[in-house]
C-alpha cells in the first residue's frame, strides 16, 4: 500500500481498470475530504451530502470499470465535475418536486415555474451551463470555433461568414454542422450536462 501512495491518480486509476481494488481505495482516500467539503459546502446538509458524495464515487467506480474514463492528467477536477452535476441534478429534482400544488382540490395557477423569481441553484445552473459551453467551444477545432462564434455570439448570417472566411456558404454550413456534432461529443465524453 506504501508505493501506491507514491503513485499518481492516473496511474491508480489505470491500476484500478486492472483489477486492482486498493488502488481505487488509495484514490478515494486522497480524494474524499475535498470532495466531500466541496459537496457539504454548497448542499449544507450533512445526510444528503453524505449520499452525493456516494453516488459521485459509485459513478467514478462504473465509468472508470467501464472503460470510459479518459486519461488527462486532472482526476480531482474529473471526479468534482461528477459531484457537481450530482448536485446540480439535486437541484432540479428538488425543485420540481416543489413545484407541486400542496392543495390538490383547488389548483394555484399562479403557483407555476416561469413565474417564480431565479434562485440561487438556477444562478448556480445557469452559471455553470455557461461555462461549460465556453470549456466545449474552446475543445473545438479552430475553424469550427470560428464559424459558430460568428454566427452565435456575433449573430451574422452563413453568407457574411462564407464573406469574411473566404469560403463558400456550404463550408460554412459544414464547420457550423461539424462543431455542433463535436460540442455533443465532448459533451459526452466529459459527462457534461447542458440542460436546466
Amino acid at each position: 500500500m506504501a508505493n501506491k501512495i507514491k503513485m499518481t491518480d492516473e496511474q491508480l486509476v489505470k491500476a484500478y481498470a486492472e483489477g486492482n481494488n486498493e488502488a481505487f481505495d488509495t484514490l478515494l482516500k486522497r480524494h474524499q475530504e475535498r470532495v466531500f467539503n466541496y459537496i457539504l459546502r454548497i448542499i449544507k446538509n450533512e445526510d444528503i451530502a453524505n449520499d452525493i458524495f456516494q453516488e459521485t464515487f459509485v459513478k467514478a467506480i462504473l465509468t472508470i470499470k467501464q472503460g470510459r474514463y479518459t486519461e488527462n492528467g486532472k482526476f480531482p477536477a474529473w471526479i468534482s465535475r461528477i459531484a457537481h452535476n450530482l448536485i446540480i441534478d439535486y437541484f432540479r429534482q428538488e425543485k420540481s418536486e416543489n413545484l407541486q400544488s400542496a392543495d390538490i382540490d383547488d389548483v394555484d395557477i399562479l403557483n407555476r415555474k416561469e413565474l417564480c423569481e431565479e434562485t440561487i441553484e438556477d444562478i448556480m445552473i445557469s452559471h455553470q451551463i455557461r461555462e461549460d459551453v465556453k470549456y466545449l467551444i474552446k475543445e473545438l477545432p479552430p475553424l469550427q470555433r470560428e464559424v459558430l462564434n460568428m454566427r452565435y455570439y456575433q449573430n451574422l448570417s452563413f453568407k457574411e461568414i462564407a464573406e469574411l472566411t473566404g469560403v463558400s456558404i456550404n463550408t460554412a454550413l459544414g464547420r457550423m454542422r461539424y462543431a455542433i456534432l463535436n460540442l455533443r461529443r465532448i459533451a459526452a465524453e466529459k459527462d457534461i450536462v447542458l440542460t436546466v
